[in-house]
């Protein structure tokens, strides 16, 4: 069986769902996610349903999150879903491994936490706003809902917990102690002795994506995110998640975009993914997927004197080369919650994003209709600025700050950008257009210019109608067109929006599709008949890429001496199949022919070989000896009567004979004779037989297929 994971063509943009409030917006686009994944999933269910009872798969879980399908299946169905037309491509069901459980726990208390205060959370808490109203979740090994620090917080209910493993359904747990450290650092209280968490005042959920021995895969982490926007699975209840912390990356380096549909949806839905940069620094380009994907926040690691850890992950990021991380946050010595009730000392990108997710749900606290791209301006302008001046690879924008972001979420002027649709689909040498929306905040009136990157000159041409939106609010077109050689593929493009010191970017696909085609097959591919008889051929068209043409059959190489063929139907459109007969004539010339079929549409053909192997029929020969034979008149004489078979020829010969003279008989001795074998013939005279020289007629008779030969008697 093969684990996979099943896309659709048919993808929802998040952008297109519109509502007023961001929790209003949460329920339309958990609805419309639902009804398009119910709308397109119904062909492949089906099938799947009826490979299950074949015994063909072990099991299929849909994910309305990114309208695909997780399937256990074998291959021969997974070649037989890639050629649906409603696929879009598959992929394997990845296993993921849970980070590490850092540095050894302990019961001692701890002095006043120094890395809650490095983010200036204690300076909200003195606002009253210590993440009261906002639930926060994290996707990690669990968390230990017993913990002192934690109990009291958690949410509770049936829609505050979820293991998509199915070895702690009900209750919160964690056996490796990951989560619950980041747990502890996001939302932990005072019960050690100090305060360890940025937003105590926050209630908290929590997805055990990774099982008990520390592995998940693709699908689960996918259910993860699908229950996030729906915990309780009813659509008008907006009971999501204000703020989602992801201490955990994928084992796969470079840029993956399995999980950038998930992404986009929390984000449209206001939900700002924060993610771990990662622990493989001090190289370049150690960010990995999906903290690198645009629609994530990543997270690199100082220490409380704002130095970047050296094992914290650098930039810049591999899918579209934008500074990694984002932001940097304390993650070296952390004091947080532990199992059993403990406390450990902590350090790794692990520890630093929850102090971002604990400040993004202080904020939300102040306001509670804030889009994530709102967010995330906020973080990354207020951010303090270490290293090199200016956003780098190695801190971001800077160490995040709590008071300084409610600060300017109060007063800054700003504004936010929205590309339009989030993918678009072409043909090379096709085009695409977008549309850029711009959205000034706090009396922003400013003049922004716009800018595409992502693809280079050799690839694409583009230009934007107005390339300066004026006064802070309007939109602009991007109108693209590909060239004809560009590779077939998934191309991130970052729109960037600049007004004086302000820069905003948004991330659109364009999705790079092979031009309507249409593959040939020929099952089976030889035929061996015998001549005389048909062979039979199915030839099936499977169009490719959105293809609905019509494709007309011929064939090639059968000589008119073997046979002739046809075809029923004559053409096929779109995809379908066609049988193909060819009758051979039963004088063909026994041999091996190579055959070509051949699929035309307009000016593309596709061609395939078959083989016809044409057998003689089955026949036989007969010979006599001798030739001549001389016999008195009253005597007897005898002949050797031999049938040999041709061409695999299996029944009995029945023999008789012709032309002897009167007063004379004969007999075979068998009669009937196998098709290989031998009869002696007697033939007997009498005295009234008459002298001469007589032609006797010799006939074998083997169903239809009869054959002769012929003796001389002399009679003397």
């Amino acid at each position: 069986m093969v684990k996979a994971i099943v896309v659709l063509r048919s993808q929802l943009d998040p952008s297109t769902v519109v509502a007023p409030s961001r929790r209003k917006r949460q329920v339309a686009l958990v609805r419309a996610l639902r009804a398009r994944a119910a709308a397109a999933q119904t062909g492949v269910l089906d099938l799947l349903a009826r490979r299950r009872a074949q015994g063909l798969v072990a099991d299929a879980v849909p994910l309305w999150v990114v309208n695909a399908v997780a399937v256990v299946a074998q291959p021969s169905v997974i070649a037989e879903l890639a050629a649906r037309p409603e696929v879009r491509e598959i992929g394997p069901d990845r296993t993921v491994q849970a980070p590490p459980s850092t540095v050894a726990s302990s019961n001692l208390a701890a002095p006043v936490e120094p890395n809650v205060a490095a983010v200036n959370a204690p300076a909200l808490w003195s606002l009253g706003l210590t993440g009261q109203g906002a639930v926060v979740a994290t996707m990690d090994t669990g968390v230990d809902g017993s913990h002192p620090d934690l109990t009291a917080t958690w949410r509770g209910g049936s829609n505050s917990w979820y293991d998509p493993n199915g070895e702690h359904p009900a209750v919160p747990t964690d056996v490796n102690g990951h989560g619950t450290a980041t747990m502890g650092a996001l939302v932990g209280g005072s019960a050690g002795g100090t305060s360890i968490g940025v937003a105590p005042g926050a209630k908290w959920i929590a997805v055990k994506i990774f099982n008990d021995r520390g592995s998940t895969t693709t699908s689960r982490i996918h259910l993860g995110f699908q229950w996030l926007l729906d915990p309780d699975g009813n659509p008008a209840t907006p009971d999501a998640p204000d703020v989602v912390n992801n201490s955990w990356s994928g084992a796969v380096g470079g840029c993956n975009l399995d999980f950038q549909p998930d992404l986009r949806n929390l984000r449209a839905a206001g939900i700002l993914p924060v993610f771990s940069a990662g622990n493989y620094g001090p190289d370049p380009s150690t960010v990995l997927s999906p903290a690198n994907n645009p629609e994530a926040l990543a997270v690199g690691a100082v220490d409380d004197a704002g130095v970047i850890d050296p094992s914290s992950s650098r930039g810049p990021s591999a899918c579209d080369q934008t500074v990694a991380p984002r932001l940097t946050a304390p993650g070296v010595g952390v004091r947080t919650t532990d199992l059993y009730g403990g406390y450990r000392d902590a350090s790794g990108t692990s520890l630093a994003a929850p102090h971002v997710a604990g400040v993004l749900a202080l904020l939300l606290g102040a306001f509670p209709d804030l889009g994530a791209d709102r967010q995330q301006s906020a973080l990354e302008s207020t951010a303090v600025d270490l290293g090199e001046l200016g956003p780098d690879n190695a801190y971001g924008y800077g160490r995040v700050d709590a008071l300084a972001a409610y600060q300017w979420l109060s007063t800054a002027p700003d504004f936010s950008v929205v590309a339009s649709p989030s993918e678009a689909r072409t043909v090379p040498g096709g085009g695409v257009t977008y549309t850029i929306s711009i959205a000034g905040v706090n009396g922003f009136a400013g003049d922004v210019a716009l800018a595409l990157g992502g693809l280079s000159a050799t690839q694409a041409t583009w230009a934007i109608t107005p390339a300066v939106v004026a006064g802070g609010t309007g939109s602009a077109q991007v109108a693209l067109t590909t060239a004809p050689k560009i590779a077939a593929g998934t191309h991130p493009l970052t729109l960037t929006a600049t007004s004086g010191g302000l820069s905003r970017t948004a991330v659109v696909l364009l999705v790079v599709t092979a031009p309507p085609d249409f593959g040939l097959a020929a099952t089976p591919t030889s035929a061996s008949v015998v001549a005389g008889s048909s062979a039979g051929h199915t030839i099936g068209v499977t169009g490719l890429n959105g293809f609905t043409g019509t494709v007309a059959m011929s064939l090639g190489g059968l000589p008119d001496s073997v046979g002739t063929a046809s075809f029923s139907p004559s053409v096929v459109v779109g995809s379908g199949s066609v049988s193909l007969s060819i009758a051979t004539s039963g004088s063909a010339p026994p041999g091996t022919y190579a055959l070509t079929v051949t699929g035309t549409s307009g000016s593309t053909s596709h061609s395939t070989g078959i083989t016809l192997v044409v057998t003689p029929a089955p026949d036989f020969s007969v010979t006599i000896s001798p030739s001549s034979a001389t016999v008195l008149r009253g005597g007897t004489t005898t002949y050797t009567v031999s049938t040999s078979a041709v061409g695999g020829l299996t029944g009995a010969v029945a023999l008789s004979t012709a032309g002897l003279p009167t007063g004379s008989s004969a007999s075979f001795t068998p009669n009937p004779v196998s098709a290989s074998g031998a009869s002696t013939l007697r033939v007997s005279t009498t005295s009234r037989t008459p002298r001469g020289t007589f032609t006797i007629l010799i006939t074998g008779t083997s169903g239809s297929v009869v054959h002769q030969a012929t003796a001389t008697l002399v009679v003397r």
